[in-house]
Formats: C-alpha cells, structure tokens, sequence
C-alpha cells in the first residue's frame, strides 16, 4: 500500500467507500437515518445520500491511509499535514506535564494521533482488539508506528493513569455511544441526548490534567488539516456532565461545517429519555430504545417533559 500513488489511494478509497455505501443496507439506513434526526429539514433527501456515501468514502480512506501510513516518518509527515493550533502554548505546557487528548470519529482520527507521536507526544491509546488476533496485531503495529503505546479495552483506565501520571498522554475517541452507567454521562448531541462515555474527563479531573480537543480533516488533495481547539483544564469538583458537553461542543460545531467527515453509519443514539419502552420516537432514531436510566443522568432542570 505505501507504494501506491497518492493518487491511486485517493479514487481507491472513493471507489471503496461507494460501494460500501451501496451495499451495506442496513449501514446505509442508519447514516440517512441519524442525518434527518440531526439536520431535520436543512438537507434535501438527495443532499443526505450524499453526506452519507461521502462519509463512507472518509472512512474507507482513514483505513487505507492507516495501512498507507507507515510511509510516514518524522522527516516527512509535515508533506501531508497542517496544524493549526488554538492555542500553542497549552501544548507545551501539555508536552511537558502530559495530557488527555481527545477526538472523536471525524476524519482521520487514526492518524492524527499517529502525527503527534512524530511530534514527540507518546500516547497511551486504547483500542479494542478483533476477534481475530492475527487483525489485532496488524492494526497494533500499524498504530504503533510513530512510538505508540495500544493496550486493550481491559483495565484500561488504570493503565492510562499509570502512563498520565508519568508525565504521559492519553489518546481517546469520546463520541462512543455506551450504556448509561457509572462510566457515563448524558449529554446533547445534535438537540437529542446520548450517552458517551466520560474517562477523559475523569482523568483531566483526578490528575490535574488539560483536555486537548482536535480534529483532523481530509483535503481532496490527499493532504489533512488538524485543528487542535481549546484546552480545558477542569478542576477536581468541576461538574463531569458539563465538561463533557463542553469537549462535544467543539466537536459538534467541526460536524455541522463538514458533516460528511462524521461517522454517520454508527447507531449515536442508542438510548432515548423519551416515549416508552418498545416504541418508536419522531424525534430519535427508530433503532433508539426508552432508558430510564439515561433519564437519571440527564440534569433535573433540563430532562424533557414526558407527554401522555
């Protein structure tokens, strides 16, 4: 694959991703799906197909450009990349205290991580191993590539800490959507309210950390931009459900101006605080099952009202 031209990656990765789009029905209905409940009426249904299928060619190309990347070096990276930094001192600071750094599944989110380990950040980054363990070697050695520590799901946050406090950095995708409880909290995304998990948070709090937020996004000429936004550096009795809006926020406002860069075949909306239970909402999507327990973690002044 690294000896492919760039070229040649750019149209395989459109070619990939549109016939993913046509033949995967049922990823398919959910991306159209989650863009209706998001945008309502902004987009035409025509102009929802086409996010769609874009979004499955951003993705395709992010798993190329994975196996593509090992042509990257610290010498060349900065051919294919720009980094715009809100705030460049909050990175030194970070480079030298550590810091939990932050994306969610927009773009390129493989290897803009990949890029701050040329950059001389080691991330600790959690990932969840295949089924096959011939797959998860590969993809671990991929990722490993500019000096990357992977470690699975399992007792990760007790590695991570160990790494954090160290003066290390921690590498997390935030926009899973996972089962309301202790490692959650509800948040808007979009005006529906999700549950997602809240460990970066966790961490920044408990060790005195920034929470770095960025996004990488796809040039048409193969290059990425990374933007790295603003540096929240929570205090330890700072309210968990707030800050984690507030990492989404950026997140949501790089979504509305590229939305084909967001994965939109992923069910995001899991859970709902409203209807009853085996039936579907106007609001949500129809895959969305009634939680009561997302209600509980929603804040009192802001849970919806429940009609008859």
């Amino acid at each position: 694959m690294p000896r492919l031209p760039r070229g040649f990656i750019l149209a395989l990765s459109r070619g990939i991703g549109t016939l993913a789009y046509l033949a995967d029905k049922r990823g398919r209905g959910t991306a159209l799906e989650n863009l209706k409940c998001a945008f309502g009426d902004q987009y035409t249904a025509a102009e929802r197909s086409r996010i769609a299928r874009k979004s499955y060619q951003v993705f395709a190309r992010t798993f190329l450009d994975l196996f593509w990347s090992s042509r990257l070096t610290k010498d060349t990276w900065q051919n294919f990349f720009s980094i715009h930094l809100a705030d460049p001192a909050a990175e030194k600071q970070a480079h030298e205290t550590g810091g939990v750094w932050v994306t969610p599944h927009f773009g390129n989110f493989e290897l803009v991580s990949m890029v701050w380990g040329f950059r001389g950040f080691k991330f600790t980054v959690v990932a969840q191993d295949f089924k096959n363990p011939a797959l998860t070697h590969v993809f671990k050695r991929l990722r490993s590539h500019s000096g990357h520590d992977i470690i699975p799901q399992e007792n990760a946050m007790l590695k991570l800490m160990k790494a954090l406090k160290r003066q290390g950095h921690a590498g997390l995708l935030t926009d899973l959507n996972i089962p309301p409880g202790r490692a959650a909290t509800a948040i808007q995304c979009f005006g529906l309210w999700t549950s997602v998990p809240t460990l970066h948070v966790e961490l920044a709090k408990r060790l005195g950390l920034s929470i770095m937020t960025g996004v990488c996004r796809p040039l048409d000429d193969g290059r990425y931009e990374v933007h790295i936004f603003e540096a929240i550096k929570p205090g330890a009795d700072e309210d968990t459900q707030q800050l984690t809006q507030r990492v989404w926020n950026h997140f949501e406002k790089a979504i509305r101006e590229h939305p084909e860069c967001w994965l939109w075949m992923y069910k995001h909306w899991r859970y709902r605080p409203v209807g009853t239970y085996g039936a579907p909402h106007p609001d949500y999507p129809s895959y969305s099952n009634f939680s009561d327990a997302l209600i509980e973690m929603i804040p009192s002044s802001l849970r919806p009202v429940q009609k008859a």
